[in-house]
């Protein structure tokens, strides 16, 4: 079973929550399945709006799909976040990935 298939399964027998959706997110994301990535990352967020990881990965794969606008919204409110919960990591990375998208 992948991990995406047990992660999956996990999702079914109601173990919603911001983890389970980030990691469905990021295992669609690594098998380059950006278009099944979008919603499990969009519900992370809901359910927590301050992961900031979250939002990294959905702007990429927004960027990935060809959701321009909507991965700077995304990559801007996620910056946002990082420098509330003070993850200089992701601000960071997520500053790289707004500065390659303004290039385009």
């Amino acid at each position: 079973m992948s991990l995406t298939e047990n992660l999956e399964n996990m999702l079914a027998n109601s173990n919603d929550s911001a983890m389970l959706r980030f990691g469905l997110g990021s295992a669609y994301f690594n098998d380059k399945n950006y278009q099944q990535a979008i919603p499990h990352l969009q519900k992370c967020i809901e359910w927590d709006n301050s992961y900031s990881a979250a939002y990294k990965l959905l702007g990429r794969a927004q960027i990935k799909v060809g959701l321009s606008d909507q991965a700077k919204f995304t990559l801007e409110t996620g910056l946002e976040q990082a420098a509330l919960s003070g993850d200089k990591q992701t601000e960071r990375e997520i500053s790289v990935f707004l500065k390659k998208l303004e290039k385009h």
